[in-house]
């Protein structure tokens, strides 16, 4: 029988299943990696019961709370559990590891499973998390990806992935393409403490022998922030430079970016986010492009008047590191393209070992 602490990463796997008994909203925001939400509470069930505990007593709470929760332990048990061995070994969890996963997991022993809990819950986790974070980004040896935008840096960095090399996507966990116009349709970012733990799980899959490849972004991708010891190893960190030409680079970006031709609705108001960077004007006449679908024309100007002297800027105060190796010259970045710059970088940096 395992302790009632909290287990490191690599050992959530000695159980057969981890149970989060947070509300479906607890859960939303973040849970440990692989964990399935089996709520003793609901969301509204849960703000009944606290209103009572302030309105009323904590006694009368504690008596409702005991009700609900007795009664969505059985239904749990009757719709998923029915059919787990004696054997079977759960780890169960709610916020503070208190009296919501205390309840089900002494139901649990009662019927003979050695389900343990996660001492201080949730909230142990996520101190964990933090701690451990900040420890594993001491471990790698990074090597930035730095470009412009347009460059294909995220597909590089995929491709290297692809050829054997190790990498940390920031802009994949972030669910977003780390620039103004890069949040993905249909496609909600995670939680700050959610990105935060998705980054944390990376960092804990990755090997300190070898070199990992990261795309270079900025303090923030989207609405969230690369948690702090990351982001600093990243800017100590040397970097690999690729020059795209601007057709290569047009191109590219009009093949990434399918759904802003799409759907002007969805790109107009970004468009109109860069405002107060490049005046009214400016953006109205980018508007004319949009209606006109005049594409090449659109990306050309926002990348020469808008990213390009972004970039130029950022760069220069962020991404300082040694540069190695050579410039990564392109004009072509199609899929083989692509394929041939990462595999360029990959040798050099193994050459260099």
């Amino acid at each position: 029988m395992k302790n009632n602490w909290l287990v490191p990463a690599n050992a959530l796997a000695g159980y057969d299943t981890i149970i989060d008994v947070r509300t479906p909203a607890e859960f939303a925001l973040d849970h440990i990696p692989g964990a399935v939400n089996f709520p003793v509470l609901s969301n509204e069930e849960r703000v009944r019961v606290g209103t009572i505990y302030k309105q009323v007593s904590p006694f009368e709470a504690k008596k409702i709370g005991a009700a609900l929760i007795s009664q969505n332990i059985a239904r749990h048990l009757q719709e998923h559990l029915l059919d787990k061995p004696k054997d079977w070994c759960p780890l169960i969890y709610c916020w503070r590891g208190g009296q919501r996963s205390g309840a089900m997991q002494v139901i649990f022993r009662q019927i003979g499973w050695n389900a343990d809990r996660i001492e201080g819950g949730y909230k142990a986790f996520r101190h964990h998390v933090m701690v451990n974070t900040e420890e594993l980004a001491k471990r790698f040896r990074m090597l930035i990806i730095c470009g412009a935008t347009g460059s294909a840096k995220t597909r590089i960095l995929q491709q290297i992935e692809a050829q054997g090399g190790q990498i940390l996507d920031l802009e994949t966990l972030a669910s977003h393409k780390g620039s103004v116009l890069g949040n993905l349709p249909d496609e909600p970012q995670p939680s700050q403490k959610g990105f935060e733990t998705k980054v944390w799980k990376r960092l804990t899959e990755l090997d300190p022998t070898r070199p990992v490849f990261v795309e270079a972004e900025s303090r923030k991708v989207g609405n969230l922030h690369v948690p702090e010891p990351v982001i600093a190893a990243m800017r100590a960190s040397p970097c690999l430079d690729v020059r795209a030409s601007m057709d290569a680079r047009v191109d590219f970006l009009l093949r990434d970016y399918p759904y802003a031709q799409q759907d002007n609705a969805w790109l107009l108001p970004r468009l109109w986010k860069l405002k107060e960077r490049q005046g009214t004007s400016v953006i109205e006449h980018w508007q004319e492009l949009v209606e006109q679908a005049q594409w090449r024309t659109l990306v050309q100007e926002l990348l020469e008047l808008h990213y390009d002297p972004l970039y130029r800027q950022s760069q220069g105060l962020n991404y300082t590191g040694k540069r190695h190796w050579p410039t990564f010259e392109t004009s072509d970045l199609s899929d083989a393209g692509i394929a041939e710059v990462a595999g360029r970088m990959l040798q050099a940096v193994n050459a260099g070992r």
